[in-house]
This record gives C-alpha cells, structure tokens and sequence, in this order.
C-alpha cells in the first residue's frame, strides 16, 4: 500500500471551504505537500473529498461480542452493570493473537466506515486470573500488529486500572486481566512505547487511567506526568452509579472532584461525561479538553443523553469514539449524536449554524477534537497536513438533490457509510469502492477466531 501522489477531487472541503477541481499532491510520507483548486483532472478521481475522523475511543475486544448481549439480565431492568458480567465471562477467553484478530477485523471497518485513525483504550493487559505475559506488553503488541496489518493510523492508550472502587478494593474476577500498579503500569508502558518507537507505523501512544474508580488518587496524581504532555484519557461520569460512588467516598461528583484536584487542560479527553451538572458542562468546555463522545454505545448501554447544546454555546470541544464496537457506523454516530439533542431540547438541526449546515458543524468538530485528543495531525485538507481523507460516492442518489454542505448532510442522515466509496490513511489508499484492499485476509482470520471463541462460551 504505497502512498499515492496526486488525487484530484471534483469537490473538496478545505479549510477555506467548498472547493471544485481540487489537485491535492501527497509525498511519500503521507503529508499534503500542495492542495490547488481549479486545476484540470489528474492523478486518482473522486467525486466529493472530505478528511477523514479520527476515532478517539474504541474497546477493540469488544467487536466480538455485538449482538451477544442484547437479552434482559436476571433483573427486570436491565443496565450496563448486567451488560458489564457478560463482557467479563467474554474476555476470560481470549488470547493474544484472538486479540489481534479481532482488533485487525474492527479496525478495518472503522476504515471502511471513514475512520483513519483510532485511540484504542486498551485495558487487557493480562493472563486469566492475572498472571503477567512473559512481555508485560504483550497484549499491546496484539493491537500493534492489528494496526499494521489494517494500515489504520494508533493511538495506544494502554489503560491503568488498580482497584475495584473508590473504596481501593481488591480486583476480582475478569478484572484481574486488567490490573497493575503505578510500578508495574509504567513498566507496560514504557515496553508499549518502545514497540511503536521501534516497529509501529503511524503510531503514537497515551497514558489512560480507566477511571476515578479504578484507579487510586495517589496513582491518579502520578499519570500526567508519565504522560509527558501526550494524550491522557479517562472514562468520567458515565452512569449514575459511579456519581453515586464518588459522592459516597469522595464527597463530590466525579467530574467536580477531577477539576478540583488536577489541572485538566487540552491533553486530556474526557470520555462519555454524560452525567453532568450544569457548571460541570461549562467548566469542561473552558478547560479547552476534549469530551469524548461515543453516542451509538451510550446509547446501547442507557448510558444517558449528553448536554450538547450546552456544551456547544459555551465553545465546547469534542470528537467520536466507537467504545464497544457494537456497531461500528461514522455517520450514525454523528446522527445519533445530533438526533438525541433534537429529542432532549425539541428543536431540530441543533448544531447548525448560520453558515454551516448541522452536519457540517457535527463533521468538523468531530475533526478537531478527535485530532486534538489523539494529537494526531489530521483533520483537515491542507499543506503539512496527514493525508487522511475519503471520498463520497457523487453519484448516489442520495447527493444528487443537494450541494456542498448538503452533501455531508445527505451522508449522515439520508444515508450511511456505504456512500463511503474511497479512503485514503496517510496517503495509502486502504479502501476501494467501499472495501478494505485486506478484507478477504482479515476477515477469513476473524471468522475463524470467532468461531472457535463461541465454543468456549
């Protein structure tokens, strides 16, 4: 998968706006060396160019288990704490290279769906029961090798998670795969990054503490600086149960008592925070960090409705994350973002603006955020830029009655990631007509995998 040096787009959306016979040259490293509108065809044709998402937030495990938890638990209600059981008796089967197998399957739908890079917030880190791997980093190789083999741009974020709550209780049951201490975690994290320094390509890599719950606040205090100015990403005030447990044990909810005791600023992403007060939504919006949205997952878990109008007017910054992979859908994330605030205000087009068309406010902020939380150098169509882009399919029936913004807005709400014909990962040209150029490979590897894992269930 060579990088390509010139596509030609018959309508590109740049910094500067709409524009029609878009020459955009690309070197062999993956960077926009020149982006040149009114020029004649040349190089690779599309039809309508976009950059492409970065996905700030995904559980590649995950992926294996969609559709598997979709019955009622032992209580008349259903919750994610039922749902979280399952995911537990799951993960005691897999093992590294289940691991990769998986992680390459979902990394190349993330890409035929329009993703080209992804924050992988990963927290398996052991042997069943807990035992450590001969290589402490043993289960991020597996997602280092996924993104090889899928060619998606990594952002690792090997997760440190020490106790079972607040309380500092010891971890039981699937949670002793996850588990490390400061020592022990900075050792993981130290071997991680010495794999992408030396083998990964387009890769970085970030410090995650799970969350004020599993993790101690002695811990907590520590992670920035292992850190060092790269990307910190933490699960915040998800569910009720877990303001409840911070209140109960820390005397404030969860996303007061992080501001209060840590300098959160644009290195951190704050993942769901979608049970939050009023001031708590302000505040985070004038830290500069980002909120960390996943709305198809929020929503399969009852997670709740974030306050994106609010958030929103006070300049709030934020990306899209595919968390449990249960289905794995650019434009419906976005449209079930957009859509839960048109249920929760009754309004419709809740992100418009005068100038710009809901879906293209929701497209480039979900670029700017994700590209800040992942600090990846993407998100746009420009010189010095990494050419990650894709391209809609012009003649579908669903673009033909619109132009320019409308083209987004058909995208996310009149159509789905099928109009997604083309998709470009630092310059390689990783899907065509809709297919990743590795699927056959991936996904026969996949299917094997998953066959023999429901076995063991």
């Amino acid at each position: 998968m060579q990088p390509t040096s010139t596509i030609w787009a018959k309508h590109a959306l740049t910094p500067d706006g709409w524009q029609r016979d878009v020459r955009i040259d690309i070197d062999r490293s993956g960077i926009i060396t020149s982006v040149k509108p009114g020029q004649a065809a040349e190089g690779e044709h599309t039809g309508v160019l976009l950059p492409a998402m970065p996905n700030l937030h995904s559980h590649a495990f995950q992926r294996a288990m969609a559709g598997m938890t979709e019955t009622r638990g032992a209580n008349a209600t259903d919750s994610f704490w039922t749902w979280r059981r399952l995911m537990y008796r799951f993960l005691d089967c897999l093992t590294p290279q289940d691991v990769e197998a998986i992680a390459a399957f979902g990394q190349i739908e993330m890409l035929e769906s329009g993703y080209t890079s992804v924050g992988e917030f990963h927290y398996l880190h052991h042997q069943p029961g807990g035992r450590q791997y001969d290589n402490c980093a043993e289960m991020s190789v597996s997602v280092i090798a996924a993104a090889s083999q899928s060619g998606i741009g990594l952002t690792l974020l090997p997760v440190a998670y020490e106790q079972g709550g607040c309380d500092g209780r010891a971890l039981s049951g699937g949670q002793q795969r996850f588990g490390n201490k400061l020592d022990h975690y900075t050792r993981l994290y130290q071997e991680a990054s010495a794999c992408i320094a030396s083998d990964a390509v387009n890769a970085n890599i970030g410090v995650a503490p799970h969350s004020l719950r599993a993790v101690s606040k002695t811990t907590l205090a520590e992670l920035p600086t292992l850190a060092g100015g790269g990307p910190l990403h933490i699960h915040i005030a998800e569910q009720q149960a877990e303001v409840d447990e911070l209140l109960s044990e820390y005397g404030q909810r969860p996303v007061a008592w992080l501001f209060d005791n840590h300098q959160v600023d644009e290195t951190w992403c704050l993942i769901h925070a979608t049970q939050m007060l009023p001031a708590e939504t302000e505040q985070l919006a004038r830290a500069g960090a980002v909120a960390g949205l996943c709305p198809i997952t929020e929503s399969n878990l009852g997670d709740g409705i974030f306050d994106g109008v609010r958030y929103q007017q006070a300049q709030g910054k934020f990306g899209i994350g595919t968390d449990s992979n249960i289905r794995i859908a650019l434009s419906e994330e976005l449209r079930t973002l957009e859509y839960s605030q048109r249920l929760k205000e009754h309004a419709r087009a809740v992100y418009a603006e005068p100038d710009r068309s809901a879906g293209r406010v929701l497209y480039q902020q979900g670029l700017a955020g994700g590209a800040q939380a992942l600090q990846r150098n993407t998100g746009k169509i420009a010189v010095g830029v990494q050419a990650d882009l894709l391209s809609l399919d012009i003649n579908s029936v669903n673009l033909l009655p619109v132009k320019d913004d409308g083209w987004i807005d058909a995208w996310l709400f009149a159509g789905d990631d099928r109009l997604v014909t083309d998709v470009y990962c630092c310059g390689r040209h990783v899907v065509k007509e809709g297919v990743h150029v590795n699927r056959q490979q991936i996904e026969a590897t996949y299917r094997s995998t998953l066959s023999r894992l429901l076995k063991t269930l």
